[in-house]
This record gives C-alpha cells, sequence and structure tokens, in this order.
C-alpha cells in the first residue's frame, strides 16, 4: 500500500481532516465538531478517514493547523492557520489570489504571490461580528437553524441594513426591526451583507479573490453578496471547508520529501 500523508485542522467549531496520496490527490475527508476533546476529535477523524481510503496504518506525516493544532497526539508537526489556508488555496488556483477565510471565531485575509509566497494578511479576532459566531447568534435570535438562512437571504426582495458592528447590539437592533414589521428574510439578508462589510473592512481585496470556511460551504447567498460588493466573480473551492486541513496535508508531503 502506497504512503499516505495526513493534514488535520482544528477549529474552535469544526475539525476538518485531508488524506493524501504519493502523488498529491485526495485521499478522504472527514469533518466533525471540535467539542471540548480536541485530541479525541483528530484521532476520530483520523481513524474514519483512513477506512474511507481503505488503506492500513498511519500517515507517513502529518502536519496539525488550527486553533486546537497543539493538541494533536499524533501530528509530527505544527504550522498557523495563515500558512495552511495560503497553501491550501494557492494549490487549487496556481496564481495570485486573495483569500477570505470566515471562521467560526474569526476572519481571515491572506494575499498571495504568482509564485505561492504570503505577501501580507491579516486577522480579526477581536470581536464575533462577521464570523461562524455572529450567523449562529442571529439564527438563535430569529428562531432559525442555521441551515435555513441562506434559502431565506436569497429569497429577499430588500435587505434590512444592520448597523451595528457588535454582535450584542446586532441581536437588539434585530428585536426592534421585528417590531417594525420588518421581514425575516429581510433581516438575514441585511445579517449577510453584515458579515461582507466586516470582510471588505479588514483589508483591501485586490485582484482574484478566494473564499473559504464553513461559513462559505454552507451560505453560497453570502458569496453572491460579496461578488455583487466586488464586482466581479469570486472563486469557492471544491471543499471550501477543507482548505486548511489541504494546506496542512500538502506541508507534510512535502516536508516529508526534504
Amino acid at each position: 500500500m502506497s504512503t499516505f500523508y495526513c493534514g488535520v485542522d482544528i477549529g474552535a467549531s469544526a475539525t476538518k481532516l485531508v488524506l493524501l496520496d504519493d502523488i498529491g490527490e485526495v485521499l478522504a475527508r472527514t469533518l466533525r465538531p471540535s467539542g471540548v476533546d480536541y485530541a479525541g476529535t483528530a484521532a476520530t477523524c483520523l481513524d474514519e478517514a483512513v477506512r474511507s481510503a481503505g488503506r492500513e496504518g498511519g500517515p507517513a506525516l502529518t502536519v496539525a493547523t488550527g486553533y486546537g493544532r497543539d493538541n494533536v497526539a499524533f501530528a509530527d508537526e505544527t504550522r498557523t492557520e495563515i500558512h495552511c489556508h495560503g497553501t491550501g488555496c494557492f494549490h487549487e488556483v496556481g496564481r495570485r489570489i486573495s483569500i477570505i477565510d470566515i471562521g467560526g471565531q474569526d476572519n481571515k485575509v491572506i494575499h498571495m504571490d504568482d509564485a505561492g509566497r504570503r505577501r501580507e494578511f491579516k486577522m480579526n479576532r477581536k470581536c464575533a461580528a462577521g464570523t461562524g459566531a455572529f450567523i449562529e447568534e442571529i439564527a438563535l435570535r430569529l428562531g432559525l437553524t442555521v441551515e435555513q438562512l441562506d434559502g431565506l437571504a436569497a429569497a429577499a426582495d430588500e435587505p434590512v441594513r444592520l448597523g451595528s458592528f457588535c454582535t450584542v447590539f446586532t441581536k437588539t437592533e434585530i428585536l426592534s426591526h421585528l417590531r417594525r414589521g420588518a421581514a425575516v428574510e429581510s433581516i438575514v439578508r441585511g445579517a449577510f451583507i453584515s458579515v461582507v462589510d466586516r470582510i471588505v473592512e479588514m483589508d483591501p481585496l485586490e485582484g482574484e479573490v478566494v473564499a473559504t470556511g464553513g461559513v462559505i460551504a454552507h451560505n453560497p447567498t453570502i458569496v453572491e453578496i460579496l461578488a455583487e460588493h466586488l464586482g466581479r466573480p469570486v472563486i469557492v473551492p471544491e471543499a471550501p471547508q477543507f482548505t486548511g486541513a489541504l494546506g496542512a496535508a500538502l506541508t507534510a508531503r512535502r516536508a516529508a520529501g526534504d
């Protein structure tokens, strides 16, 4: 059985794992809620991925990234989220790009050059506004599931603009709109516009833009709003929630060849 490599991305909300074969093709992807036992979740994801790939034994080398990267007992190395997301996205696109990653607790903007080198990046960890946690809070306030939001936002005729930056104040603002009789779908679209506003405020998005993360994976309407704001298409990878884990697996494969 040929050699394979592993990348695991333990985020605050979800753990993602990718296995690559010895020529860099994806063998398996697994995803689970991170929960409170990061080490156990990572081990379960690895077991599932190895079975799914029809392999035996363990990976030749594993690189861990994300919020809980230091908790992965089977990892040989760790890398930052910025490195792994940049590596994963550039592998899929192969040219100069600006990357947006909307995570459960933070957002990232990463700029890559034509050679796949990171030029600069910015992260927002000071506030939940514009993150997956913000989307979850909006759903909770409206009495909806997160899965219902995208369809509602897509069906809205006109958005209700939300002016508050803070997640807590936004919830109060939503209650005010509901009392005035605003349509729920208009409020949801307004919340999605707020997510886009927070992203574009972080850093100028020059050139081609790639959008990744769980929020992007489950809410294509946010991508449409972002593309409309930018005035150009936004690239979404085949598996946008797995780009960090893919970058970690690619790093593992390269490290093994050094």
